[in-house]
């Protein structure tokens, strides 16, 4: 099954319930959506996607948050806490910074649980209800275990998530905790976590909710269509880049997927999709070596570290369908260094707008991209910001101002600042 941006609308397959199917990218082989639990082709093990027979419109969306799109997804409402609709912020200082024509911060740290997986696990627990599972389970550097915990306590489920020891975020850990979750402390790293899913999903023994699940990505698609919304509601035109960290390359795979849908739709043109732009930590970039080396396929990083505790990923599992992504596109991959990152994190909290490291990442890039001159001074740029400050509050912490020690007086105070 092609990815390229012109590949015609999918024939509709005898399996189909509804409208909608699952299809291999890899064979072809296409199967029903909720008959049976898979993540994978029954073929060729390779990676699936959701297809639909009716393509929306913009016209057809209605509501508000990831529900209002739901004519794109695959089931008409989902076990919801009121995500999407985050805000899409004008950033007037850094945009004149960086030198673009403009520039806006799609925050995605204003979701429920504080990060964008809140938009896949609406949709992930919605199917797994509909499947009959009845224990979920992720392996998470820490935004994932937060959105499954609070999305399956909210669909009366058990939860189990697998962290690396030592490597996660105290905020997401308190979240997952506090939200009813069994937390497994792996001793290794991200990617031996999901090995180890992997193979729990593959017995049976919990619905693996990663975005090697093809429903997930399908939530993680609005993120995309409320970009786009928003940028042709104040400049009647599509953005020409977005900008986003990438760590399992799930979201630079659902947005890749949003505009593709599109662009059969009718509703874009090819040469309007915006041109999907990866940021990597530099401790942490598989994707981008793929990119610079022209590679079809990526290598594995079995020693990942960065600071940007959410991007800490060495073999991102959506690779096969974010590189056409990025290629087809003509977007591109670079990586930062950590201290780039925590510079990007201040600049973003001194427009207002707080944080988690991994998310500053793409402000980080899109300033080396412009140093570069791979991102023009005419383009109009989204970047995605996907984690809310107060999941990582040491990083924050160490990046911000320390506390000043005054004396408990105002003469003393006023002293102190005068001095």
């Amino acid at each position: 099954m092609s990815l390229s941006l012109s590949a015609e609308k999918p024939a509709v397959p005898d399996d189909a319930d509804d409208g909608v199917w699952l299809e291999c990218i890899e064979c072809g082989e296409t199967f029903p959506p909720f008959e049976d639990v898979r993540y994978t082709c029954d073929e060729c093990d390779g990676l699936l996607e959701v297809r639909y027979t009716d393509l929306p419109t913009f016209d057809d969306f209605e509501g508000e948050g990831v529900w209002r799109y739901a004519d794109a997804l695959p089931l008409s409402e989902g076990v919801t806490t009121q995500e999407g609709a985050t805000p899409l912020y004008e950033v007037p200082r850094l945009e004149e910074s960086v030198g673009v024509e403009a520039l806006r911060i799609k925050h995605e740290g204003m979701n429920p649980t504080g990060s964008f997986k809140d938009r896949g696990m609406t949709v992930g627990v919605a199917v797994a209800k509909e499947l009959g599972v009845d224990r979920l389970a992720c392996a998470s550097t820490g935004n994932t275990s937060a959105a499954l915990a609070a999305y399956g306590s909210r669909g009366g489920m058990e939860t189990l998530v697998l962290l690396p020891a030592g490597k996660v975020a105290a905020g997401k850990i308190a979240q997952a905790s506090l939200h009813g979750a069994r937390i497994l402390e792996v001793d290794g790293n991200f990617d031996a976590c999901l090995d180890i899913v992997q193979e729990l999903a593959a017995g049976g023994e919990a619905y693996l909710l990663n975005s090697l699940n093809p429903f997930r990505l399908e939530g993680q698609k609005t993120i995309g269509l409320e970009i786009l919304e928003g940028f042709l509601a104040d400049y009647d035109a599509v953005p020409d880049r977005i900008v986003l960290p990438v760590g399992n390359a799930g979201n630079t795979s659902a947005l890749y997927k949003a505009f593709r849908e599109l662009v059969q739709a009718g509703e874009l043109a090819e040469s309007e999709v915006p041109k999907l732009t990866g940021v990597q930590a530099e401790g942490a970039a598989p994707m981008v070596e793929a990119i610079e080396n022209g590679a079809d396929e990526v290598r594995r990083w079995d020693d990942v570290e960065t600071r940007a505790t959410a991007i800490r990923i060495g073999n991102p599992v959506n690779a096969p369908k974010a590189l056409p992504g990025i290629r087809e596109t003509g977007g591109t991959a670079i990586s930062v260094t950590d201290e780039e990152i925590t510079d990007a994190q201040r600049d973003l909290a001194g427009e207002g707008i707080g944080v988690e490291p991994a998310s500053a990442a793409s402000v980080a890039g899109l300033r080396k991209l412009r140093t570069e001159g791979i991102v023009g001074d005419d383009e109009r740029v989204a970047c995605l910001t996907t984690g809310h400050l107060l999941k990582d509050p040491d990083a924050a912490a160490a990046a911000g101002n320390d506390p000043e020690p005054v004396p408990a007086d105002t003469e003393g105070v006023l002293e102190h600042l005068r001095s």
